[in-house]
């Protein structure tokens, strides 16, 4: 789950878990390889500008980790989660998210100064908005916030019904869900959310759909972006999620109730049924695709640094999950999370709030405890990211301090990747979005 870019946007887009998180990270990895002009704009940051790390960091804000790339998506999850399990946050970590809101409704990935207004050119992002309006929506009693972001996405939306990280940009499959997802969460019907040339957003997310396209194992796919179009398993979890008109909280998906995953029925390249493909089966087809990459690599996704070898990637995984889960899919929900639940430990960690929660939305999408999983207290860990909450249901408030720290036993495959980075690029966000490359 995380936020998109442009290029490099085959980077992140916070929706999924998504991310920004991991967008932002992919973006830059973008940008090692095809040059510093490559990185998108959202994440390029700017010279002899103070890094906030540098500075305190403000009160309420989760994470210790430099903020400017994801401070607004990393928070919006976290409170998300937390909301979504029976914690209610600290006061003082919805007062942070609510003020990093510009007047035009639009949030930006982090504000140092808050109490001035945003800039003409500061570089407002569907991806931070649409999960600040998840979060504030389900917390509750921030009506005119919500109302004033989701008026501002809607002015934002492409002719062909989708949405970019940036707006003006081309869209992509990862932003137009996480705007899908707000949308639901403000009480709107996705459906008639339409742009000047009528379309919408599932029009939009559509046009990302490779169907019956390429080869057979590569059917129900959907792309990051048209430019270069190819199947992205990140894409595809964020559009099965956004296609049903959901966004990173999902109801439980029974053990006792199952879909079974449903392929496209292709013939000669193409759709073997007449007419247009329904939102319910694309989404179904996008969850064969995924469970045909989680079968093939041993239950989790892979993601590839360029020029490296592939890698488990835990938060397109965990995206997998919620997707799988929102469509019915229980059964296929559950074999990636228990991989999950035996390797994610460490990657959350490293990763941080944004990492924690998305963990902690898969186990609530699979009806699984999040306070048991594979040995780790989810809940307990996120809380410990940011300020005390204010009620824990059914627990102590004491959080484990251990928590805190945002380092630890790191996988094989995080040091490798981390080592691409290099030492200054030290915000892995959440973990969406975001091996794009």
């Amino acid at each position: 789950m995380a936020p998109t870019a442009s290029l490099a946007q085959q980077a992140p887009a916070p929706h999924s878990g998504a991310p920004l998180a991991r967008r932002a990270a992919t973006a830059l990895a973008a940008a090692l390889v095809l040059g510093a002009a490559a990185a998108p704009a959202a994440y390029a940051a700017v010279p002899g500008s103070p890094s906030a790390a540098a500075k305190k960091l403000p009160d309420g804000l989760y994470g210790t980790k430099d903020p400017q790339y994801d401070g607004v998506w990393r928070q919006s999850l976290a409170l998300l989660a937390q909301h979504t399990v029976g914690v209610r946050p600290a006061a003082s970590g919805v007062r942070w998210l609510v003020g990093q809101q510009c007047a035009d409704g639009a949030f930006t990935a982090f504000r140092a100064e808050p109490g001035k207004p945003c800039a003409a050119k500061a570089m407002r992002d569907t991806n931070q908005t649409a999960a600040a309006v998840q979060a504030l929506a389900a917390l509750g009693g921030h009506g005119d916030a919500v109302d004033k972001a989701v008026g501002w996405l809607k002015s934002v939306q492409n002719d062909d019904g989708s949405w970019s990280s940036m707006p003006g940009s081309p869209g992509d499959a990862n932003s137009t869900s996480v705007v899908i997802g707000a949308l639901s969460a403000a009480g709107q019907k996705p459906a008639s959310v339409t742009s000047k040339k009528h379309k919408t957003p599932y029009d939009g997310l559509l046009t990302f759909r490779l169907g019956c396209a390429g080869t057979e194992d590569a059917h129900g796919a959907f792309t990051f972006q048209l430019k270069g179009a190819a199947p992205n398993a990140d894409a595809t979890a964020a559009a099965a999620t956004g296609m049903l008109g959901k966004g990173f909280v999902v109801a439980p998906a029974g053990r006792g109730a199952h879909t079974p995953v449903t392929p496209p029925a292709c013939k000669d390249g193409k759709d073997e049924k007449a007419g247009p493909v329904s939102a319910a089966q694309a989404a179904d087809g996008g969850a064969a695709y995924l469970v045909a990459q989680l079968d093939k690599s041993g239950r989790h996704l892979l993601s590839a640094m360029p020029g490296a070898e592939p890698q488990p990637d835990v938060g397109n995984t965990a995206d997998a999950v919620v997707a799988l889960a929102a469509g019915g899919h229980g059964a296929e929900a559950r074999r990636p999370l228990a991989w999950l639940q035996k390797n994610a430990a460490d990657w959350a960690r490293q990763g941080g709030p944004a990492a924690y929660a998305q963990l902690v939305l898969a186990a609530h999408a699979t009806g699984s405890d999040p306070r048991s999983f594979g040995g780790t207290d989810l809940v307990t860990a996120l809380n410990a990211t940011g300020p005390e909450p204010a009620a824990v249901s059914g627990k102590h408030k004491d959080a484990d301090a251990s928590a805190k720290d945002d380092g630890g036993g790191i996988p094989w495959w995080i040091i490798g990747v981390g080592l691409a980075f290099g030492a200054g690029l030290g915000f892995l966000l959440s973990g969406r979005k975001r091996d794009r490359l």
